[in-house]
């Protein structure tokens, strides 16, 4: 696809007569939810938070992957972090996700722990072997778009021999949680922006629940301003006309069936199970475990961990904005005690945090 084209999915004029047809379209309020921290950062980023219909109703939900980081599974982190001869391999933005007490990676880092910033998990196998008599622990966060790599550098390691690379998966299912998020009569969520990193590799049918079930639309779309608004126009005439399947607004990208080559990999390492989600609590099958037959790379069974549910972050209602109870702004903490330059939460850690989004971008 070449670039005048892609350039046109952001042309504004193109923009206006989306938002003049969703105005002349929608009859009654209507409160969407996107779930990924991309989504997030373009709805607020260019705009289309205020310019939107009054009528249409923008719910952020728990689309951040740091951010559904759950309490107990940072704490992990930085027990792992203070053990001898382990040296945490880490994406810069768990860096300063606070856990007990207030501490964080960056923390334990000044405090003379081993945490290492990558760029891919691949990295992380590059410090494994250079460091042959240290435990090298990758802390593998994510949804399905970041656990078939990370599935990869498991196979690659168990292939290389390198026996002290493990992975701690704290990884999450997203169709789980929106099963959760939508029978939620406090919510009211009358639809679903779906993510499209996400669906690049599950496709469009794990989502088809959420029309069969709940008789609610749910649009995939890319993260452009025009794909956005193209979706919810989408979304209201599926609504207007009752018929409430998943729609795929972003088929440049994501196929009906996703990545079959990227799903293969990821079960063949890890396999469905319960997990913690922060705000929401344990989701059943929504999280990544190792397979019996990788366990040798699992740094839950090689140190035993204990993961378990623990009080939330003092003041924080990271959780409930998460959950699409209230926004950013509710909180108590928001803007005062808690800001991107010392975030109590990782609602506002994460550049792709709803809390973030809105101190950097919202207009009143």
């Amino acid at each position: 696809m070449s670039l005048k084209i892609l350039e046109q999915f952001k042309n504004p004029d193109l923009c206006k007569k989306l938002l003049d047809r969703l105005n002349k379209e929608v009859e009654s309020d209507i409160r969407f939810m996107e779930v990924c921290g991309t989504h997030t950062v373009a709805i607020f980023r260019s705009g289309l938070h205020s310019l939107l219909p009054e009528k249409v109703i923008h719910l952020s939900g728990p689309g951040c992957p740091v951010c559904v980081t759950h309490e107990s599974e940072v704490n992990a982190f930085l027990d792992l972090s203070a053990k001898d001869n382990v040296i945490i391999a880490t994406f810069g933005d768990l860096i300063k996700v606070p856990g007990k007490n207030g501490h964080c990676l960056k923390n334990a880092q000044a405090e003379g722990a081993r945490v290492e910033i990558i760029y891919s998990p691949f990295d992380a196998l590059d410090i494994a072997r250079k460091n042959p008599d240290d435990t090298v622990v990758f802390l593998g966060v994510g949804f399905e778009t970041t656990a078939p790599i990370i599935a990869a550098t498991v196979l690659m390691a168990k292939q290389q021999g390198l026996t002290n690379f493990k992975v701690l998966s704290f990884h999450k299912l997203v169709p789980p949680a929106l099963d959760v998020l939508i029978s939620d009569p406090e919510t009211c969520i009358d639809g679903f922006l779906l993510p499209g990193h996400v669906s690049t590799v599950i496709g469009i049918h794990p989502y088809d629940f959420i029309g069969a079930k709940y008789g609610k639309p749910a649009v995939v779309t890319g993260f452009d301003p025009v794909d956005i608004l193209q979706a919810l126009l989408q979304m209201v005439r599926s609504m207007k006309d009752e018929n409430p399947a998943v729609i795929n607004q972003y088929q440049r990208c994501v196929s009906e069936d996703g990545n079959p080559k990227a799903i293969e990999t990821m079960y063949q390492v890890f396999q469905a199970s319960d997990a913690l989600w922060r705000g929401i609590g344990r989701i059943p099958s929504s999280g990544l475990v190792f397979k019996d037959e990788y366990e040798a790379f699992d740094a839950i069974k090689v140190f035993d961990l204990k993961i378990g549910e623990c009080p939330s972050l003092p003041g924080c209602k990271c959780g409930d904005v998460l959950k699409g109870k209230m926004t950013p702004e509710q909180c108590p903490l928001f803007g005062k005690a808690c800001t991107p330059a010392k975030p109590v939460g990782p609602c506002m850690v994460s550049t792709e945090g709803s809390c973030a989004a809105y101190f950097k971008y919202k207009v009143d």
